[in-house]
């Protein structure tokens, strides 16, 4: 150990690599270990960004005598570690305390050693007996992990775990666990092809992130379950046929009670799509909706003003909206300055947009109260795909020139000022 380890009051190291040295001429004094013990004593939150490099042998034995008693960070609460490499991953167990309640790490991501992260996450719970959040990004696909993540679950106290957000798919034995556990708040879960899944029980849940690669048929788990206080749900989709999920998840969400909480969903798929967006309509508490696939060759967008029209009714309170891919130059339909109109109306919060847009209809003369116009656009077709519209504050005068026949005048939901910028891709 380092002669001096300089350790602020606010009970955080700037890098673990201040001090602990990656080679050792000497073993630590007492008086050393007790000068450090000091510093870290006061340690309750650990953050680490740098990628650490690998221990040396004589100071992982340093440290296997110096935590044989006591823990190293003796009262660590928080610890949070990213891009950690192979090489530091058997110190990990050093730094963790039985008061630890959040393990936050996301790996490497490439050569880790499976057998021996397997083998460190299994020991966490005993470390830590009284884990209330598990995080694990990017950890490989290995059956060697599926069988360390279920067995770190298995052996977690599940009277205390609130958040279980890991990036691996789980046995059968880990599922009947991780779906039917009372005080859950918080769960990311990875379901396989294939798999047999439990029914779910999950009454305090709040947010919800499944990651699949097959299509919808593993939300037959949720039917009967009792979901009130959900708000979050994130779905990732790797399947070439996703056919009617919004209409399955709506089955399922209003038999959960679900209609008054949810105000987020994120559906991210990665083939083309076209899909029903009336499924959603009765989810009026939505404050972010985003629903993303693959324009592919032939764009699949569907969303024209009456869509925007409907969401916007049903969905006052929305502040982000984001449906289809990125806007492009290949659509046959999109909103057009009406459907912006409606939404600016109806949603006055909303501050983030994305969709497919008619540029053409900027061009077209303004409609006043009662008429329509027929004036036909100036602009290329072609050049017609708009990547970006921020309309932030602007200034819309309080006469009839700024309408949209059949829309009310919605001035009054548009601040003083402006910020508005439109670029092309």
């Amino acid at each position: 150990m380092p002669a001096r380890c300089e350790c602020p009051n606010n009970i955080r190291f700037l890098s673990l690599n201040c001090f602990i040295p990656k080679s050792l001429k000497r073993l630590p004094t007492t008086l050393e270990r007790a000068r450090f013990r000091k510093y870290a004593r006061r340690m309750r939150s650990l953050t680490e960004w740098e990628e650490l490099g690998a221990l040396s042998s004589e100071i992982f034995s340093a440290l296997q005598v110096g935590t044989i008693k006591k823990p190293l960070l003796l009262n660590l609460r928080t610890l949070r570690l990213f891009y950690i490499g192979g090489g530091f991953i058997p110190f990990i167990p050093f730094i963790l305390s039985p008061r630890t309640t959040v393990i936050d790490i996301k790996f490497s991501g490439y050569n880790l050693p499976t057998a021996m992260v397997a083998s460190t996450l299994m020991t966490l719970p005993a470390l830590c007996p009284n884990l209330e959040k598990i995080i694990l990004q990017s950890l490989p696909r290995d059956p060697a992990i599926v069988a360390g993540v279920s067995g770190m679950l298995l052996a977690t106290n599940r009277n205390t775990l609130r958040c279980f957000r890991v990036g691996s798919p789980l046995t059968e034995e880990a599922q009947e666990v991780i779906y039917n556990l009372p005080n859950l708040r918080e769960l990311s879960a990875i379901i396989e092809r294939d798999t047999s899944l439990p029914s779910a029980v999950l009454p305090n849940l709040t947010s919800l992130a499944i990651e699949c690669d097959h299509g919808y048929d593993w939300l037959r788990m949720f039917h009967g379950a009792t979901l009130e206080r959900l708000e979050s749900v994130i779905f990732d989709s790797r399947s070439e046929q996703i056919g009617d999920f919004l209409g399955a998840f709506k089955r399922v969400a209003l038999a959960a009670s679900t209609q008054n909480t949810l105000s987020r969903f994120t559906l991210h798929i990665s083939c083309s799509w076209n899909p029903s967006y009336t499924s959603l309509l009765p989810f009026t508490q939505m404050t972010c909706l985003v629903i993303e696939f693959s324009c592919g060759n032939d764009c699949s967008s569907s969303v024209d003003d009456d869509i925007i029209t409907s969401l916007a009714r049903a969905m006052p309170k929305l502040q982000y909206l984001s449906l289809g891919d990125e806007p492009c130059r290949r659509i046959t339909t999109g909103v057009t300055v009406k459907g912006l109109m409606v939404l600016a109306h109806h949603c006055p919060n909303l501050f983030v947009l994305r969709v497919h847009f008619q540029v053409a209809s900027l061009s077209a003369p303004p409609a006043t109260p009662g008429t329509t116009s027929n004036a036909g656009s100036t602009s290329p077709w072609w050049d017609c795909a708009l990547a970006i519209l921020e309309v932030g504050k602007i200034p819309v005068p309080g006469g009839g020139e700024v309408s949209v026949h059949g829309c009310p005048d919605p001035s009054p939901h548009f601040p003083a000022h402006t910020k508005y910028r439109m670029r092309r891709r």
